[in-house]
């Protein structure tokens, strides 16, 4: 049987996982008593640990939240992760987050036993991450807490906003999802006077207070929204885009296409429309080709010519066949 400091120290660690624990079960993983069990969760709200009890069928114990932050029990694996995310913040990856994530960065690896922080330094020493090549949009933590604190609560949003062609505009929205995409964040949000959905970039927004009436929920844009975001945000940057029919079931399609690059549209069981683009013809013929499937292509008029011009020098290029 575990002494009760280390009896202590497993039961947090259980309770700190997100669903309640009945006593019957907690007792079994502990190897106690139901009544050593409810002594041992005095003990720890003695400690400043706020242990919350329900009842019923699907009720237990659980770790509630507290006005002050208790000592965290972290084992090995989780604690390497929490280092590693930190420093990934540190580097930038949630701007306005920097100071913050080098201070508890800072924190933790003084507390890491020497075997943990061998293994976080070895992998500072021996990976490299490769710069973005675009500097990350300037969006602070306040304001990325703004919008996803008004999608929790659903309430209305307003904002001064820069769009694409930073033109200044004022909307109003029921905020939905904050949705990250490499170093930048986008807001999904029904805009009221639009009515209808858009994206917004994050950094862009600049929030104005207090938030709105609070909204019902809407039925979102898609299943999965991260998907949408792609496809939006890619769509609108692109200056060419076609309608392309591929000779080939929808389902093969998408297997092949990336939800940032088109949209597929089932038209029989035997072809679909493939709806797609990018900034230049040449990218778009090469993505086209990599399918590796029979297709037709009208329009653009730009893609088409180009489509011709690279079929003629591919034919050039090989032996004529025997």
């Amino acid at each position: 049987m575990l002494d009760t400091s280390a009896r202590l120290l497993r039961l947090l660690s259980l309770l700190q996982t997100p669903r309640a624990w009945p006593g019957s079960e907690l007792a079994e993983r502990l190897g106690v008593s139901g009544r050593t069990v409810r002594n041992d969760i005095d003990r720890l709200r003695e400690l400043g640990y706020p242990v919350d009890a329900t009842r019923g069928a699907t009720g237990g114990y659980r770790l509630g939240a507290g006005a002050v932050m208790p000592p965290l029990l972290l084992d090995d694996e989780e604690a390497v992760a929490v280092t590693i995310a930190l420093r990934t913040a540190a580097q930038g990856a949630v701007p306005g987050t920097e100071e913050t994530s080098l201070r508890a960065l800072s924190k933790l690896e003084q507390v890491l036993p020497s075997r943990l922080r061998r293994r976080v330094r070895t992998l500072q020493a021996y990976t490299v991450a490769v710069p973005d090549d675009r500097p990350a949009p300037a969006l602070s933590a306040d304001v990325l807490t703004t919008l996803v604190s008004a999608c929790r609560d659903r309430e209305r949003l307003r904002f001064d906003y820069l769009d694409h062609a930073g033109s200044p505009t004022r909307r109003v929205v029921e905020p939905y999802r904050a949705v990250n995409w490499g170093r930048r964040w986008y807001l999904v949000a029904w805009d009221t006077e639009r009515e209808d959905w858009r994206t917004f970039r994050a950094d862009r927004i600049r929030p104005r207070t207090p938030t709105g009436p609070r909204f019902a929920p809407r039925e979102p844009p898609g299943a999965d929204i991260a998907a949408y975001v792609s496809r939006r945000v890619s769509g609108a940057a692109w200056r060419h885009h076609a309608r392309v029919t591929v000779h080939a079931p929808a389902a093969d399609v998408v297997e092949r296409i990336n939800p940032a690059v088109g949209l597929v549209e089932a038209i029989d069981a035997e072809s679909c429309l493939l709806i797609t683009g990018a900034d230049t013809v040449q990218t778009l013929a090469v993505h086209l080709s990599l399918l590796d499937l029979d297709f037709d292509v009208t329009e653009p008029e730009e893609l088409v010519t180009y489509l011709r011009r690279l079929a003629d020098r591919y034919a050039r290029s090989v032996p004529p066949a025997h």
